[in-house]
């Protein structure tokens, strides 16, 4: 980078730092070992702070009975703790829930590695600090070295005294602020003998077990090592996000193998250490070889350590492979790892001796990578993972099989023999060990493998019938045989699982694929939580509930097997898992005595419900592969909740967008279509009234006369309004009577004449044009709506001519009028579709109404209306009434 170039900031530390805004800020007090004094520092600042006019609270402060912090207290506002009944027990807890509703500026919590009493909303202190951070209070807090999960294994070894407390590593790099109290242990010692730590019989047992000089001095050395590193990274990190240049060098990058045995945690610990030391990014990595069937205890631990992988920071991958080293190997050189960390092998003398181990296997076929062997402990027991099924003992009617292929062969074989002579009949027993292997596995095919060798030296090994061998080579021949068949058939039951494997994991694959076009096709919430409440069911064997958010809350939207409701403290944990966007429940941090797990159904960065899966009582937890079956389905509900959604969404915006666009043309419509007769009654009565004695008897006639033609044309179009209001509305009320149409064409033809229509309308109705039941005010409007449209729409020279059909009650409208456009003819029977202004006779608009309430009043009916506009010009309107009954 060029000297003048402007630095810029680290986007990962921008981003970090925005992540903090609006959270509270931590401040923990780290020492080596219990009596340093952190308790005292802690409120020391305190009290600094609440004089300097800080709102200051202690939510819970252990004294352990030590005069001088009991002092420091003093008339710092302290919150009462919380009781709660434990084994008939009360024991006195951090009140949570006090603490979020008093919500002060600053809170001192004691003891942040604390186990919480069983029945607290959270096991660990930690966590109760955690959710009281997110409102955005700050905490103060304290904590000794041998808490950290890192170091647990170190400082056992270090004390022979292993510490059950621990807080995961990741939560102490999130502290904003870690304060190092720092004692000497010559001094330490001498406050433990006055009684300035524990009580004298406590004190006692300290000294004897640990609190001894060379035990201070390493716990002193971690405290200090883990306190530079943490200063170190704040450092790093205000130097990225200020854009200050520093030495960006390439750095290392770890690799921790894990497994289904006790060992895996003592590599998780070792590669942390490792990564912290380097200050390097590091990966846990399980290989699952295909076949293999971990039993429920070692799916537990194998899910253990890589729960534990995760809590201390590590990105975990779940890798499959046949060949172990070569897949870690593929993967490290991919991931640019430069150092592995994997736990000592096992196996015996002559295991090592015939097949290298693993660790042997890295060290050999790599030379670019460096190998940490981390040894176990004595007493750790390594247990092997479960066979593949093809090594399980299969069932014994296929060793009946096995017996009946041999026993084919040995018919075919002797079949043969009589015809001609063949010098080597062993390949018709490799073809019965090989269908054995294919169809029934390894052990059935073994042991036609073995049956097949007595068989053919019995009947075809001379001398016959006896188990006796002649010639040598005819032994070495038998031997080579058996070894052939055993690894031919050990082969075929290897291929025939494999190809179980495959079909097993395509039937998964389908039915993902299912899953996905099942729930594509579905529109609703509603049809979208059942779909996916039956299918995790299915996948899971268990009772799912999917709640979905509604408002700030979350309702219960489908349940399989059917359940009406939640009790109140499941409920808690769904508004828990949707709110912080975390898993909550059983096998949990948050509520984990419950016997629901629930998991947020998130898109994006919203989060739309929770899924919950119930655990009954003496259940397994749900292992690594359940859980990442329930997270693919549950992204799948989620992206599907979501496209319905944004579905519904559309819809809307249309639905708005045509009322809106309903809404302004009919007003624009109303007001000029309104406007014009109001104002032109308006001018005639003005004059009338002003001017009615001057005027003569015509004239008055005349402004009466528009007065009365322009009422009737207003009177028109209200009617229009409110029919179509009814139409739209379904309430359309027919009065059903046998009805000439002949009388009602000539009604609506006379008043188009009264009113003066220029146009030549001529009416050619047959003479045997039945009657039709129908509305008669309805009817006519109907026909008269079809019949003003053409007045409206044709010149004054034009010709209009009213007909119908012979013996059918359908009546056609058509003129020779300029016609109808292409774009407008298929909408012509939509709602306030008009003609552009030039087309009408008169130039004016109107409402766009008159065909619309026409169309519904002929469906009303049971009939039907179309239109037809040859290119040449005109227009022909047919009207077709529905035939009901007989005719009176």
């Amino acid at each position: 980078m060029a000297k003048d170039e402007a630095q810029r900031a680290s986007p990962d530390a921008l981003l970090a730092l925005a992540r903090k805004e609006g959270r509270g800020r931590l401040k923990i007090f780290l020492g080596a070992a219990p009596g340093v004094g952190k308790t005292f520092a802690m409120l020391t600042g305190a009290r600094s702070e609440r004089d300097g006019g800080r709102d200051v609270v202690a939510g819970l402060i252990e004294t352990h009975g030590r005069r001088e912090t009991e002092r420091l207290i003093g008339d710092l506002e302290v919150l009462p703790r919380k009781p709660i009944v434990y084994r008939n027990q009360v024991m006195r807890e951090f009140d949570l829930d006090a603490a979020l509703a008093r919500r002060p500026g600053l809170l001192l919590v004691d003891e942040y590695a604390h186990t919480n009493v069983p029945g607290s909303r959270h096991p660990k202190r930690w966590q109760d600090i955690d959710e009281i951070l997110e409102t955005g209070i700050d905490v103060w807090t304290t904590l000794n070295i041998q808490h950290l999960e890192s170091l647990n294994d170190v400082v056992q070894k270090i004390s022979k005294v292993r510490v059950r407390e621990t807080v995961p590593d990741s939560v102490f790099d999130k502290a904003d602020e870690v304060v190092l109290v720092d004692f000497p242990p010559d001094e330490l010692l001498k406050r433990l003998a006055e009684g300035k730590v524990y009580v004298e019989e406590t004190a006692a047992r300290a000294v004897e077990n640990f609190f001894k000089p060379q035990n201070l001095t390493a716990l002193r050395e971690l405290a200090l090592r883990r306190a530079a590193e943490r200063v170190d990274a704040s450092l790093v990190e205000r130097m990225q996000a200020q854009a200050i240049e520093g030495p960006w060098a390439a750095g290392e990058r770890i690799l921790a193998c894990i497994g289904p045995d006790p060992g895996s945690p003592m590599v998780v610990r070792a590669a942390k250490r490792l990564a912290d030391l380097m200050d390097a990014p590091w990966i846990a990595v399980t290989v699952e070889r295909p076949g293999t069937v971990l039993d429920n205890a070692a799916r537990a631990r194998l899910d253990g350590a890589i729960a534990l992988a995760q809590s201390l920071g590590a990105e975990t991958q779940t890798l499959t492979g046949a060949d172990l080293p070569a897949e870690l190997l593929r993967f490290a050189r991919f991931e640019n790892v430069t150092q592995i960390v994997i736990g000592r092998s096992r196996s015996g003398f002559f295991s090592e001796l015939l097949r290298r181990s693993l660790p042997h296997e890295l060290v050999r076929r790599t030379q670019d990578i460096a190998i940490h062997l981390i040894t176990r402990e004595a007493e750790a027991a390594v247990v092997k993972a479960k066979p593949a099924r093809r090594w399980l003992p299969p069932q014994p009617l296929h060793f009946v099989y096995a017996v009946a292929a041999v026993a084919m062969a040995l018919g075919v074989g002797k079949a043969i023999t009589l015809f001609t002579p063949l010098p080597n009949l062993s390949m018709i027993f490799m073809l019965a060990v090989l269908f054995t292997a294919i169809n029934f596995g390894i052990w059935p095919a073994i042991f036609a493998s073995l049956l097949s060798f007595a068989v053919y030296n019995f009947f075809f090994i001379t001398p016959l019938y006896t188990f006796t061998i002649a010639e040598p080579y005819e032994l070495l021949a038998l031997v080579i045989f058996l070894v052939v068949a055993m690894v031919s058939s050990a082969m075929a039951g290897r291929v025939r699982e494999q190809a179980r494997i495959a079909a097993d994991r395509m039937r998964a694959m389908r039915r993902l694929y299912e899953f996905t076009r099942r729930m594509s096709r579905l529109a609703t919430q509603d049809a979208l939580a059942e779909g996916a409440a039956s299918e995790i069911h299915t996948g899971l064997g268990r009772g799912v509930v999917v709640l979905l958010a509604q408002g700030d809350d979350l309702v219960l939207a489908a349940a399989w097997p059917p359940e009406d409701e939640l009790d109140a403290a499941a409920m808690t944990a769904a508004r828990w898992a949707y709110h912080h966007d975390e898993p909550a429940g059983a096998d949990t941090g948050t509520l984990p005595i419950l016997p629901w797990y629930f998991v947020p159904l998130r898109i994006g960065d919203r989060t739309l419900g929770v899924i919950g899966v119930a655990k009954e009582a003496g259940s397994p937890p749900l292992d690594s592969e359940s859980k990442a079956l329930l997270t693919t389905l549950s992204e799948q509900t989620a992206a599907a909740l979501d496209r319905a959604s944004l579905a519904r969404e559309m819809v809307s915006a249309r639905t708005a967008t045509e009322t809106e666009r309903v809404r302004n043309t009919l007003l624009a419509s109303i007001s000029h279509d309104f406007r014009t007769p109001l104002s032109s009654i308006l001018g005639s009565a003005t004059s009338l009234i002003d001017y009615g004695d001057r005027l003569d008897a015509a004239a008055q006639k005349d402004l009466l006369g528009q007065i009365k033609q322009e009422a009737e044309g207003l009177d028109d179009m209200v009617r229009n309004l409110l029919a179509i209001t009814r139409i739209d509305a379904g309430a359309l009320e027919l009065r059903r009577d046998w009805i000439d149409l002949r009388e009602i064409v000539e009604r609506i033809v006379g008043a188009a004449r009264r009113r003066g229509a220029a146009q030549t309308i001529e009416v050619a109705l047959p003479d045997d044009l039945p009657l039709v039941r129908a509305d008669a005010t309805l009817a006519e409007q109907a026909i008269g709506n079809v019949v003003a449209n053409a007045l409206v729409h044709t010149p004054k020279d034009a010709r209009i001519v009213i007909d119908g059909v012979a013996g059918v009650p359908i009546l056609r409208v058509t003129d020779n009028g300029p016609g109808i456009s292409a774009e407008v003819l298929p909408h012509i029977f939509d709602k306030f579709v008009m003609a552009p202004k030039g087309d009408r006779a008169d130039g004016r608009q109107s409402t766009g109404l008159g065909l619309a309430i026409a169309k519904g009043i002929m469906e009303a009916h049971g009939g039907s209306i179309a239109v037809d506009s040859p290119p040449g010009g005109g227009v022909r309107f047919v009207l077709t009434f529905p035939r009901e009954g007989r005719q009176p």
